[in-house]
């Protein structure tokens, strides 16, 4: 009979430095089979060919993963000119060559050009479904899918360095923003292409790169290490306002029923704490006074 190993009720986030050639589900099974969680999900997708900040929820943060997947992100891009790729990116095929004369403030103006609100088709090479199939495994079997574009903001683009054909920028944009087609698009501005040599997300939501760790710097840890390097659960949620709730209100809460608050709540979600500084889960102001219990932790001993 094959062994199994017992799987722990772990919960907290992990910043994991996501390492070059994993896609983020690899990444993410290899940490939860380092720590035997029970429960794991990521929180927004790195192609394999970009590294850097890739938050991992565990056990109950799982339950407010998709606040970080619909947070902002900052990414540093290598772009190349002058070449475009069937990917966008120098994971693909050549498509187009030509001669790049594009100057330092040509490319910083046309990179301005993007800072908004723009419309983007995603890439055929992307994780989006089309009839439950990724648009990856159609563009792999020839199939052009035709797909629409999608209005998302680039809060802004600062440029790195500029060097002839190679330019690094910073990007800080909204969730479902794809910057090898931003890549693209600005190569087709400039009149001459470009794709993506290089990737790596430094920032989602309030976390940084700065506090992440890297997968060798995980495996090397004890078991006990490696718990105590997860954040908090209420760390993925710090942007919402906090409310305390006394004895009667966290008992009555925790059984599912909406409970008063004295003094003023603010409107929406709300963070909820015990007196002794427990996260007890979200809830929300309701019409009449009343806080009504949204999404609530599971203490599990």
């Amino acid at each position: 009979m094959q062994y199994k190993r017992p799987k722990k009720n772990i919960s907290g986030v992990l910043l994991l430095d996501k390492p070059l050639g994993f896609s983020s589900n690899q990444a993410l099974q290899k940490i939860k089979w380092l720590l035997q969680a029970a429960k794991a999900g990521h929180t927004g997708t790195l192609d394999p060919l970009a590294t850097g900040l890739l938050p991992l929820c565990f056990g109950e943060a799982t339950k407010f993963a998709h606040y970080l997947t619909d947070a902002d992100k900052t990414y540093i891009a290598t772009i190349k000119l002058g070449i475009t790729t069937n990917t966008g990116d120098a994971e693909g095929t050549v498509l187009s060559s030509q001669v790049v004369n594009v100057t330092q403030l040509q490319f910083e103006q046309a990179c301005q050009k993007f800072v908004g609100e723009i419309s983007q088709v995603p890439p055929m090479y992307s994780a989006l479904k089309h009839e439950g199939k990724a648009l990856y495994e159609y563009a792999r079997a020839g199939v052009e899918i035709e797909r629409k574009a999608r209005n998302v903001t680039i809060h802004s683009i600062e440029q790195n360095s500029f060097a002839y054909d190679v330019a690094n920028i910073t990007v800080t944009c909204s969730k479902g923003t794809y910057i090898r087609t931003l890549a693209e698009d600005i190569g087709a501005l400039l009149g001459c292409g470009a794709h993506l040599i290089g990737l790596r997300r430094t920032a989602t939501a309030d976390y940084s790169i700065a506090d992440a760790i890297t997968l060798e710097q995980f495996e090397s840890m004890t078991v006990e290490q490696r718990e105590l390097a997860l954040l908090p659960v209420d760390s993925a949620i710090q942007h919402l306002p906090a409310i305390v709730l006394d004895a009667d209100s966290t008992y009555y809460l925790l059984q599912g029923q909406s409970v008063w608050r004295s003094g003023v709540a603010p409107q929406g979600l709300l963070r909820l704490y015990s007196e002794q500084d427990d996260f007890l889960g979200l809830g929300e102001l309701q019409d009449d006074g009343k806080i009504a219990p949204k999404r609530l932790i599971v203490k599990k001993d």
